[in-house]
């Protein structure tokens, strides 16, 4: 078919496009409008491929344009498309792909992309053969062109490409892309490898078919002269190391002096790809064995990729020193994400090691954010260490040395970074040197550069953990000092740096702090008048983190009177819909469950906005349910947020919180709440219902008939969070209903014994559950005792590793109870109990007596010979308290 343009139509569209180039607002608000009165007209779109592909007399901007719009049409509407329309546009991207135009060839390959990706790949059978026939051409332009529309379709459908849906076209691409790796042309050579890697990850069949000639052929191409051909050798070499590790295996020693000298490409893109090897091969178990003897080659290399080059320092402004006046552009600001309460028990050892250090390697140039070869080269410096430990060090000192006293500020900074790199990996090796390392890293906070001292902050608070186990007026007190005069200092990158460490170095530190905190409060006080809009919500940050560290030494009216008035200024001055609540909400919240009553005087304004951010985001919810073509649907954060800060308030103010409970309907939009199908806005509504169940109960008990059900339906391991913080609202409402819970226990007993019987529960749910299921116990033993052997033998080993507390406490004395009721149900797993008595410190006296008279009971029951038969069993340790607490 031949489509023919009327010439006044042609003209109005390329009026259209002109216009569309415009840099003014209102001209762009014009061509929008314009844009939709078109698209009525079917045959607008045989306009734009029209001058797409044969006005070659217009500028190829404007045809290129053209081509993109007519790509945003197909995207929304194809559809829609007459068949004639749609045929006549596949029918000139095949015909044009080869365009002298590489601009021209590249945007038809992209429309061509889009329409395979709307369902058409099966629709249009001939697109696949006649593009791979097109390779064959001996038109540099055409076999490019149809090269560039492959790869992107490649990149699109590579799970189609390998499906039953199409027959396998792979079976025949695969062998054809890799004849063009040894084409003459680098473009070529390039698009060929590109298409092929599209398909490592999943491992495609017909790939794996031709694995060992891919290989072969990537070896021939490893020192091409084509800094694109060497960069997808290398990603592909990468790939294949994650999932064919057994057909490199044989080539491992050529392959790894490969990457060494690919990681020093002059190429920096090249260089980038060859270091993600070494990241990914840090996760092989081999690594250890395969890298050994190349360490001192490799070690050299991933420092000297740690240094900034010139283009980073421009961007990052290495060059401006005092930038704090200048307001923050706001795409700057990374969306916060508010992470939902979850309610865990305390254990033996205070703070769980790893929970939070997720976060990646090297933050301290995150505005750059773009992955780049410093970044990649501290990653893998990091998860290297975490490989080889100690056995690294030999490899770094020397370098160390020399970097760390440089009198270039540039590679002074690197030996810092690197230096923050091994910290968790060679700690133990580090150890020696630190006594002389941080006082030398203290004194670079006050270097005269300002990417030196926001690096000496990241370093440090790596190092924290060993300072803080050092007296406390050697380093503690100077890096305190040091940390604190840079969170006020002049430059943005360095305020942000020095509160992510000091934050840090708080959790570190907790009540180790306690002496300094009218110091610390003075000046992250100072800070809030001085930061903007970024650093302002860090600081948030720094101040809730203190008050979770130092907990109720908080509670002085000093420092009340210094922290709480510019707090709650910022509070009145932002808007409900202004996300920026979020972290200061976070940081209120953890301040309430600090001060506790002293918290009083701020909590009416607090409490009340709280709930109404929940009840306007219900109603908005409402409304975009009814009718979500008129309203928006809402960002459920906002309440998500708010029921956390009501939950510390809760926690903080106890029995004071029942007058504002009183005059509000928080039960009416919490039984709302509760029945949210976001999991995260259920997860913390059950976790305020908890804490309101402790702290004033009577406003609770009238609404248990409609809670309970809702709290048993919620007993589903699939969303953790939400089941974890049910079973332990299930659990606080026992302890206050007593023999009333009567009625509720067939709602949720089954579900209970079913998760703590779950094969891989994490460990938090465990414990939660058999509390709960302990409390139950505790106030209807009848209900509960004759399903005990059941759950004995789990719950037994869940609790046998938290802390002497009232949680503990309650469920022992339920399960004591329950083997009153029922002692054939703990009779096969009695050694299991005896473990779980075995583990508490100091019992209260008359929970004390319950396990001595089951103990002693148990003796009796099987007699002498039989318990000291059974006993033999026992770990040393188990026999030795068993003995020395209760006598068996």
């Amino acid at each position: 078919m031949d489509w023919r343009p009327d010439e006044e139509g042609l003209q109005q569209v390329l009026q259209l496009l002109k216009d569309s180039q415009s840099p003014d607002t209102a001209t762009q608000r014009v061509v929008q409008d314009k844009l939709k009165q078109l698209n009525q007209y079917p045959d607008f779109n045989n306009y734009l491929i029209f001058v797409l592909t044969r006005l070659k007399s217009e500028d190829e901007p404007t045809r290129s344009l053209s081509g993109l719009i007519l790509k945003n049409n197909v995207k929304a509407h194809y559809q829609n498309f007459p068949q004639p329309v749609s045929e006549f546009i596949k029918q000139e991207c095949l015909n044009s792909i080869g365009d002298t135009s590489s601009l021209i060839r590249a945007t038809i390959g992209i429309l061509i992309t889009t329409i395979a990706s709307k369902g058409e790949l099966q629709t249009w059978p001939e697109l696949l053969p006649h593009l791979c026939n097109l390779l064959n051409s001996e038109d540099y332009n055409t076999c490019e062109g149809a090269f560039g529309a492959l790869q992107k379709i490649c990149e699109d459908s590579s799970e189609l490409l390998d499906s039953d849906a199409l027959n396998r076209p792979l079976n025949i691409m695969i062998p054809k892309f890799l004849q063009f790796f040894k084409h003459c042309s680098p473009k070529i050579r390039s698009h060929a490898i590109a298409c092929v890697n599209q398909f490592i990850t999943d491992r495609a069949q017909a790939l794996m078919d031709n694995i060992d000639t891919f290989i072969e052929h990537l070896f021939a191409l490893a020192v091409d002269e084509d800094p694109e051909v060497r960069k997808n050798v290398c990603r592909a070499l990468v790939m294949l190391l994650e999932v064919r590790i057994d057909r490199l295996l044989p080539h491992m020693h050529s392959i790894i002096q490969y990457m060494l000298q690919r990681t020093q490409d002059s190429d920096e893109n090249v260089a980038l790809e060859a270091c993600e090897f070494w990241l990914t091969l840090a996760d092989q178990p081999i690594c250890k064995d395969a890298l050994s003897n190349h360490l001192l080659q490799l070690i050299p290399i991933l420092v000297n990729g740690m240094k900034y080059n010139e283009i980073d320092i421009i961007l990052l402004k290495g060059d401006v020193e005092e930038d704090e006046t200048i307001p923050d552009s706001e795409q700057d600001i990374k969306p916060r994400f508010h992470k939902s309460r979850t309610v865990t028990l305390q254990h033996e050892e205070e703070r769980v090691e790893g929970e939070d250090d997720g976060d990646d390697e090297d933050d301290d140039d995150d505005t750059l954010s773009d992955w780049n070869l410093r970044k990649c080269s501290a990653a893998a410096l990091d998860v290297l260490a975490n490989v080889f430990r100690e056995e690294l060090l030999p490899h770094l000192l020397p370098l160390l040395k020399g970097l760390l006293f440089h009198p270039e500020w540039v590679i002074k900074e690197s030996g810092i970074l690197v230096l923050g790199a091994i910290a968790e990996g060679c700690m133990q090796g580090m150890v020696p040197y630190l006594p002389e390392l941080i006082p030398h890293l203290i004194q670079c906070l006050s270097d005269k550069k300002a990417l030196v001292r926001s690096i000496a902050c990241w370093t440090l608070s790596r190092y924290a953990h060993w300072v803080v186990s050092q007296p406390p007026d050697q380093y503690l007190k100077p890096l305190m000092t040091e940390l604190l005069k840079r969170i006020l200092d002049s430059n943005k990158r360095v305020q942000e740096a020095a509160c992510s460490a000091f934050a840090t170095l708080e959790e570190e530190a907790c009540t180790e702090l306690v002496p300094y905190l009218s110091f610390i409060l003075d000046t992250l006080v100072f800070a809030f008048g001085k930061y903007q809009h970024k650093n302002l919500l860090i600081l948030y940050d720094a101040i809730g983190t203190l008050a979770d560290s130092v907990g109720h030494h908080l509670n002085q009216p000093e420092y009340i009177q210094k922290l709480m008035p510019p707090l709650i200024q910022k509070w009145n001055e932002l808007k409900d819909e202004d996300k920026d609540l979020f972290p200061l909400l976070e940081c209120l919240s953890s301040i309430a469950t600090a001060l506790q009553s002293g918290f009083l005087p701020y909590c009416e304004p607090v409490y009340q906005r709280c709930v109404t951010l929940v009840q306007k985001t219900l109603a908005q919810a409402m409304m975009y349910s009814q009718h979500p073509d008129q309203y928006e649907a809402p960002d459920k954060d906002f309440m998500i947020v708010a029921l956390d800060l009501l939950s510390g308030l809760a926690e903080g103010l106890g029995g004071h919180v029942e007058q504002l409970v009183a005059r509000s309907n928080i039960m009416t939009l919490l039984f709302q709440c509760m029945q949210d199908i976001m999991p995260e806005v259920r997860q913390s509504s059950f976790a305020l219902l908890g804490d309101l169940t402790k702290a004033c109960f009577l406003h609770v008990k009238p609404c248990i008939s409609e809670f309970m059900p809702i709290l048993g339906t919620n007993l589903n391991p699939e969303f953790i969070s939400v089941c974890n913080n049910a079973t332990w609202a299930i659990g606080e409402i026992c302890m206050q209903m007593g023999a009333e819970m009567q009625p509720y226990v067939p709602m949720v007993l089954n579900n209970l014994v079913e998760i703590i019987n779950r094969p891989n529960t994490p460990k938090t749910l465990l414990e939660n559950t058999a509390i709960t299921i302990g409390r139950l116990g505790c106030v209807c033993p009848q209900e509960v005792a004759p399903m005990l052997q059941q759950f004995i033998r789990p719950w037994c080993t869940s609790l046998r590793n938290i802390r002497d507390n009232e949680e503990k406490d309650s469920a022992f004395r339920g399960i004591c109870i329950m083997i009153g009721v029922n002692p054939g149900g703990v009779v096969q797993d009695f050694i299991f109990f005896c473990d779980a008595v075995a583990s508490w410190v100091s019992p209260k006296d008359d929970l004390r007596d319950m396990f001595y008279k089951i103990l002693h009971g148990f003796k009796e029951q099987v007699g002498e010979d039989n318990w000291n038969q059974f006993s033999e069993q026992f770990p040393p340790l188990l026999k030795e308290r068993l003995a020395a607490f209760y006598g068996v």
